[in-house]
């Protein structure tokens, strides 16, 4: 995803009130971004507290900041500035963390991102972004080029299964329909999953919906209608429970009156063998790997 994020912005590289700030990160990816844009693309070094402030007051001032390291680096290391500078303030400051969930595997926990979109979405006026594919980077950045409040942008690695169409990009999409379980997933996972049970037969196939946007304050109908139909919600995100998606959908079906005869919730367990893999790993270790994931959502018959 960073190379089309890299492309989305090197086309508004002209915007002379457009700065790109990173924390000392984005070689072999944002080359073509730092020559489109000369003194405009900030390298503000190992001091992303320092970065995200200087962020704020371009902002302030009327730019249009984004600001882009490691995911941790850009929620966790400088969350006091964010919360301080940014967001008590509502200034339209972009923080593009790359690598959410697993994605950096062996380089372990301090690069690991499994609680960044829960832990932000605690502010005021920010609002968590999560592409499930290539082509919604180029949305999404279209989205928040003039977005009046916060923006955190999760980035991962596309997994979309080959030879299949991606719909065009909404906050909600079904993106299969069948007779099992409904599968509300978030991020790019949903695409690996996809490519398991689309192998499947038609009649054992789930339902599948990515959701791209948080927090959620309403839910499409045809949503609930397969939620209703199937009577089984697995809701699905590299992120922990507390605070994740997750939280947020059972919050919202409550509030509403439209609890599932069934809810299940896979989401990142940490560590549970006490060591470090790939992003393969341990998404096996905490059942968010395709394999598990489809055997749930195809096992029995729906209610």
């Amino acid at each position: 995803m960073r190379e089309a994020f890299c492309r989305s912005l090197v086309a508004r590289a002209a915007d002379p009130n457009f700065v790109f700030l990173t924390g000392d990160l984005g070689y072999n990816a944002l080359e073509p971004l730092c020559r489109a844009m000369g003194e405009r693309f900030i390298n503000a070094g190992v001091a992303e507290q320092n970065m995200i402030s200087v962020a704020a007051g371009l902002a302030r001032s009327g730019m249009i900041p984004w600001t882009y390291s490691i995911a941790p680096f850009i929620y966790a290391r400088p969350f006091e500035q964010i919360r301080n500078d940014v967001c008590h303030h509502q200034l339209p400051v972009r923080l593009v963390g790359n690598g959410g969930g697993y994605a950096y595997g062996v380089m372990g926990g301090t690069h690991h991102a499994l609680e960044d979109y829960g832990t932000l979405l605690c502010l005021p006026h920010l609002r968590a972004f999560i592409p499930a594919f290539d082509d919604d980077v180029v949305a999404i950045v279209d989205l928040l080029w003039k977005a009046p409040m916060p923006a955190y942008l999760r980035l991962g690695r596309s997994e979309e299964p080959r030879d299949w169409r991606v719909p065009p990009y909404a906050p909600w999409r079904r993106l299969l329909s069948g007779d099992r379980a409904t599968a509300l997933v978030i991020g790019p996972l949903v695409g690996s999953l996809l490519a398991r049970v689309l192998a499947l037969p038609p009649e054992r196939r789930p339902t599948v919906w990515s959701l791209c946007e948080l927090p959620v304050d309403s839910f499409p109908e045809e949503f609930l209608a397969d939620v209703e139909r199937s009577g089984h919600l697995v809701v699905v995100e590299e992120h922990v429970a507390r605070g994740g998606a997750g939280e947020l959908i059972a919050r919202q079906l409550l509030l509403q009156g439209r609890v599932p005869a069934r809810f299940s919730h896979h989401c990142a367990q940490g560590y549970p063998s006490g060591r470090y893999g790939s992003q393969a790993f341990h998404r096996r270790e905490c059942g968010l790997d395709a394999e598990c994931l489809a055997r749930e959502l195809t096992a029995g018959e729906h209610s």
